[in-house]
């Protein structure tokens, strides 16, 4: 393994992770050109709130708007994908693209180009995972969605449960004990970043006394966009309320 290539791949996986696509999507398509200082995310038919610091696709959703929320994800997932699969098609026989895709996540977390206030990394950690395994995504996204919205009714631990179950995957795909210490890492870097938003988000549902996977995903322009395709499909009946459980139709307080 060359030195210059390892050293290279960390410090080239940082820089480009760093990169804010929230904050130039923001400039571009936004009237204000800079994202606030805090995000304030209001919980559908209801007083409670959630205030983040955190600059990402979330934020741009509340901020700019929803296809602006999504164009940056897309952003964000392709930073780390383009170069991660371009590292992996050139040394197949070397993990550069682990080490590149984990600097990444660190990078978009805390950017160094904007006093280490970055995002969540969910995008970015499903970049590299898209470009370890890319039925990995399917995977995570939605064995973490099932397991979520029928079972753990939460959409912080739906985010982490479907990254805990690619533990298990990645290892039945490539037993490569690499990959492995690669989704260990990016789980535990995820939970790091998330932590100040799901602190809120337990109190707030401990308080309310909530038990509703409907209520828990208007807290992020993924979990949003969830509840309107189960909307759709007739999963939640009651088109004027986000906050129907599964089994009732009365409102929640």
């Amino acid at each position: 393994m060359n030195s210059m290539l390892l050293f290279g791949s960390a410090i080239g996986g940082y820089l480009i992770g760093s990169i804010s696509s929230a904050r130039i999507i923001t400039y571009l398509f936004s009237r204000n050109k800079k994202v606030p200082e805090e995000t304030t995310i209001e919980i559908e038919t209801s007083d409670k709130k959630i205030v983040t610091k955190l600059v990402s696709a979330t934020t741009v959703s509340t901020n700019v708007g929803p296809k602006f929320g999504f164009l940056t994800y897309v952003c964000d997932v392709l930073k780390i994908f383009i170069p991660t699969i371009l590292l992996k098609s050139q040394f197949p026989d070397y993990h550069y693209y682990l080490l590149f895709a984990t600097t990444g996540v660190v990078g978009h977390i805390w950017p160094i180009y904007h006093n280490f206030r970055g995002g969540r990394g969910i995008s970015a950690i499903y970049g590299g995972i898209f470009a370890v395994d890319w039925m990995g995504v399917f995977v995570g996204a939605f064995s973490g969605l099932l397991f979520g919205l029928f079972i753990l009714r939460d959409l912080y631990l739906t985010y982490t449960a479907g990254l805990l179950f690619l533990i298990p995957w990645l290892w039945f795909r490539t037993h490569d004990i690499y990959v492995i210490l690669y989704i260990i890492v990016v789980n535990i870097l995820l939970n790091i970043s998330a932590l100040p938003e799901s602190r809120q988000w337990y109190k707030i549902k401990k308080e309310a006394g909530w038990n509703n996977p409907a209520q828990a995903f208007q807290v992020s322009a993924m979990g949003r966009g969830i509840i309107k395709m189960a909307k759709k499909i007739g999963f939640f009946k009651n088109d004027s309320s986000a906050t129907q459980t599964l089994n009732e139709r009365k409102p929640q307080g």
